[in-house]
């Protein structure tokens, strides 16, 4: 199969950049893990996708290759960091990619192009290696590589391939992800939860993610409306603010370091959490603690439920905005609000307790905007959202190309 990479993996004579001038002339002679896994399967990278600088945006340019739109509206963006990806998908240059998420960057990128991502489990797939850490070879936290496609079954089917040990486990270390619960929607147990107090969701946004809840209903699933585990949400993205920080803190250029800090700083205790998450050990055990006791509660609330519903976005894809990262804003019910914030609470729903999230179409606005679910499912059972995703490709809606590349 021919299909497209995102720039910000290695591939084995190809010039690979991420986005970044002083890696113009970067070809490698090695695949990143997880294109190898594809290349082995028989996949034939023939190109890249454009990311923003060091994949550090959820838009996609940079003074390398410029800047990327979106086919449904070439003013508007294709998300990132994995927007070319989505956007090749979209415009049926590819048919798969392979995606990256720490702060939505597969499901933002797979929702403003109306195509499937899914932000697999934490901790199953190998993350070596990106373009500017090349040799680096420790496990990332928060941080995942995961599928890009344009049906809920080559994500399931790309998914297999990629799950596995990196090579020094792999003498002992098996992966064997669980079935589906369930490929029957009528047996299907569904919590929805589509907005939150604070961060509000565009009243059309919000009609199309009811309505794919309405669908599943009226196919015979069991779907109970804003339910949630026990869990303080706030404290969710708090948590999942400090554990980015951290990650970020060193291998990360100083320009998105600096963006990351500018958002931290309004929050309580922002500071604070700026100058403790940078230098200390101690601090971020004592939040990843935190985060797995979320992550039981999680569990738990799986034990009663198959999946939860939510919003990727609260808007559909926006205008081109090169300001900087903080200083963007965009109006959701009439009242400007700091996009930043809306764009991570969202990412940072699964992402911060590891669990799987796969991004499914569900539907277009009066503008021909796509709009697309977030399926959260639980802790290693990846198959499952997955398996949901295909019920809504079936009885809601399908991938469809934009206007003009049918």
């Amino acid at each position: 199969m021919p299909l497209t990479i995102k720039d910000a993996y290695l591939t084995e004579g190809i010039v690979s950049a991420d986005g970044m001038p002083e890696y113009r002339d970067n070809v490698p002679t090695r695949n990143s893990d997880a294109v190898q896994r594809y290349v082995e399967a028989g996949a034939i990278v023939f190109g890249k996708t454009n990311t923003p600088y060091a994949s550090g945006d959820w838009q996609s340019f940079n003074a390398l290759y410029g800047t990327t739109g979106n086919p449904w509206d070439p003013a508007r963006t294709c998300g990132g960091s994995s927007g070319g990806a989505g956007a090749a998908l979209a415009a049926g240059m590819t048919p798969l990619e392979l995606g990256g998420d720490i702060g939505g960057s597969i499901r933002i990128p797979s929702r403003f192009n109306g195509v499937f991502g899914h932000k697999r489990s934490h901790g199953i797939v190998s993350q070596r290696n990106v373009v500017d850490w090349q040799e680096q070879i420790g496990e990332q936290d928060l941080w995942v590589v995961g599928p890009m496609g344009i049906t809920a079954r080559d994500l399931r089917d790309a998914l297999r391939l990629l799950v596995g040990a990196t090579a020094e486990k792999a003498i002992a270390w098996r992966v064997e992800l669980p079935a589906a619960r369930t490929t029957d929607v009528t047996k299907l147990r569904v919590a929805t939860c589509f907005e939150r107090p604070g961060y509000p969701v565009d009243a059309e946004v919000l009609a199309l993610l009811q309505g794919v809840a309405r669908t599943l209903a009226e196919c015979g699933a069991r779907v109970d409306h804003d339910i949630l585990p026990d869990i303080d949400f706030d404290e969710n993205f708090s948590l999942y603010l400090q554990l980015m920080y951290a990650h970020m803190s060193e291998d990360t250029p100083e320009e998105v370091r600096r963006s990351m800090a500018e958002l931290l700083r309004p929050l309580a205790r922002g500071d604070e959490i700026v100058a403790s998450m940078g230098s200390s050990l101690t601090r971020w055990l004592t939040v990843h603690e935190r985060r797995l006791q979320l992550q039981r509660k999680w569990l738990e609330f799986f034990e009663d439920y198959d999946v939860l519903l939510a919003p990727v976005l609260p808007r559909p894809a926006f205008r081109h905005d090169e300001a900087p990262m903080g200083k963007r804003t965009w109006a959701i019910g009439g009242v400007e609000r700091v996009m930043m914030f809306d764009v991570l609470f969202w990412a940072a729903f699964s992402l911060v307790t590891y669990l799987p999230s796969t991004v499914a179409p569900a539907g277009r606005t009066g503008q021909n905007l796509p709009v697309g679910v977030q399926i959260v499912g639980p802790y290693l059972e990846d198959e499952t959202p997955l398996a949901v995703a295909a019920m809504l490709e079936e009885h809601c809606a399908a991938f469809e190309p934009p206007p003009g590349y049918g």
